[in-house]
């Protein structure tokens, strides 16, 4: 028998010092001592790792808890009206786990500061009960099973610290679906920090740079020729001093900063399978682009875990197949509702539930397309058109019988079909982020024009640029706006989380 197995006490845990809950009625002070405990506990699993590593006695079981914050009301005096977020509907007690309070501080601060000054009453910071899984103290890219040295070969993790746990990692409260116990607090965020870490290390995975370089207002794209044009744009904005910019960081985290012409820690990678490049501003307000490649699936994928970071917007600029005669290639197609026959969301956002079109991201995707093609007004409608993108999960559709998608689209005035946008809307609704979708017209399939190789390359040298541009401008003029006014009260449910 192991003997270092054997010493193990059943159900003996080694944890961090008892920390007492304090109350601050300044939002920064509370993010200070939020991000003090969580460095506490997750540097007390880490050292603990460490040390068995190295051939320390296993004496017990390490547990340490993420921090959290708590607020209590006891009137139903009403917040400012205008505002989407920053106030609880009723009174009671509300609480909500943190992590990565570093990455997340500015967010915090306004969310904390907007609940300080709406209820005049302090928030509390303690800790929770919720344990800090391992994989997730050692933060994104961690490999903590490759890292065991053969000293703890012979004891399971879990024996020693808490592992992720999907049982407690999930949707409800961004659903709308949970239900706190009676007598519990109810929730003040629309995610818990084990289930913003599980998509924090998601995030790392599938894009291959870490969450930090994520900005507020992100683009999404289907097809590679729209990042080969991002980098390029980006890197000679970089060269000639970044114009406001400050860094331009590509997958393997590599960073090329303002004033340069080339990496600070050049690389290569393998690409990932949602390569993403950021170019970045110091307050975040910069530009994330993603190729999401193709299909409903990887849509919501990028967008479950990008959630978690709170972005203010998010658009899509992709191909679509043109569904009316009068469409020519390399028109735009500006979606203001959408017909979602992707089925991946169905069982956390019904296909009953509509997906309004938000004036503030429409009007900016619009006037972007003004400003870059020099068209406006009446003769706007020479190179865009607005209404419904159909999306669906079969890329061959033409291939079955033609009949009953087609009475679908024409029911539905339908004008452009993709497999990704109304994904990305309809999340975007279901995780209260603003979405806009612009595609552009890359082939007519109802009217003999397919995408044949030759035809493709040149639409590609003369559009991508156009397009990728209009998708910049869209975004910065977002990034104008005062976020109050980006985050429209159309994606509030009755029963809403203070934290936006």
């Amino acid at each position: 028998m192991n003997t270092r197995i054997s010493s193990l006490p059943a159900l003996a845990f080694i944890s961090p010092s008892p920390v007492a809950a304090q109350a601050f009625d300044n939002a920064e002070a509370a993010v200070d001592a939020l991000t003090a405990l969580y460095e506490r506990n997750t540097s007390f699993l880490i050292d603990a790792f460490g040390a068995l590593a190295k051939g320390a006695a296993v004496t017990g079981r390490y547990r340490a808890c993420y921090p959290q914050v708590m607020i209590e009301t006891t009137s139903f005096g009403h917040a400012d009206s205008r505002l989407s977020y920053g106030h609880v509907t009723s009174p009671g007690v509300y609480t909500t786990t943190v992590t990565r309070p570093k990455l997340f501080r500015h967010y915090l601060i306004e969310q904390l500061d907007l609940l300080i000054r709406n209820h005049g009453v302090p928030v509390i910071v303690s800790e929770s009960t919720t344990p800090i899984p391992l994989h997730f103290a050692f933060g994104e890219g961690a490999h903590i099973e490759s890292s065991v040295s053969n000293a703890m070969a012979d004891i399971p993790m879990r024996d020693l610290f808490d592992t992720p746990d999907l049982n407690n990692t999930d949707d409800l409260i961004a659903n709308g679906e949970y239900e706190a116990p009676f007598g519990e607090p109810a929730p003040l965020a629309p995610f818990t920090a084990q289930r913003i870490d599980y998509s924090l290390a998601r995030l790392s995975h599938y894009t291959a740079t870490g969450a930090e370089h994520f900005q507020n207002y992100v683009l999404f794209t289907n097809y590679q020729f729209y990042i080969d044009e991002f980098a390029a744009w980006a890197r000679k904005l970089m060269a000639e001093g970044g114009d406001g910019y400050t860094e331009f960081v590509e997958p393997g985290n590599i960073l090329t900063t303002a004033g340069n012409d080339r990496p600070e820690n050049p690389g290569t990678i393998r690409m990932p399978q949602m390569p993403a490049y950021h170019l970045k501003k110091g307050d975040h307000s910069g530009i994330t682009l993603v190729n999401i490649g193709v299909g409903p699936s990887n849509a919501k994928t990028i967008t479950d875990h990008v959630a978690v970071l709170r972005p203010h917007a998010w658009l899509m600029v992709g191909h679509c197949a043109g569904l009316r005669n009068s469409q020519r290639l390399g028109d735009y197609v500006l979606a203001h509702a959408y017909v979602r026959e992707d089925h991946v969301l169905d069982d956390d956002l019904p296909v009953w539930i509509p997906i309004p079109a938000l004036a503030e991201v429409q009007q900016a995707l619009e006037s972007a397309v003004e400003e870059v093609t020099g068209y406006e007004g009446f003769e706007l409608k020479r190179i865009m058109r607005t209404g419904t993108v159909a999306t669906i999960d079969n890329r061959n559709w033409e291939l079955r019988d033609q009949r009953g998608p087609v009475k679908r689209l024409s029911q539905s005035r339908a004008i452009a079909l993709d497999m990704e946008s109304a994904t990305i809307a309809a999340n975007g609704f279901r995780f209260r982020v603003p979405y806009g979708t612009l595609l552009c017209v890359s082939d007519r399939p109802l009217h003999g024009e397919l995408k044949l190789p030759g035809m493709a390359t040149a639409f590609y040298r003369t559009q991508v640029s156009q397009h990728l541009q209009i998708g910049i401008r869209a975004v910065q003029k977002l990034a104008a706006m005062p976020t109050e006014t980006l985050h429209s009260r159309k994606l509030r449910s009755f029963y809403e989380t203070a934290f936006q």
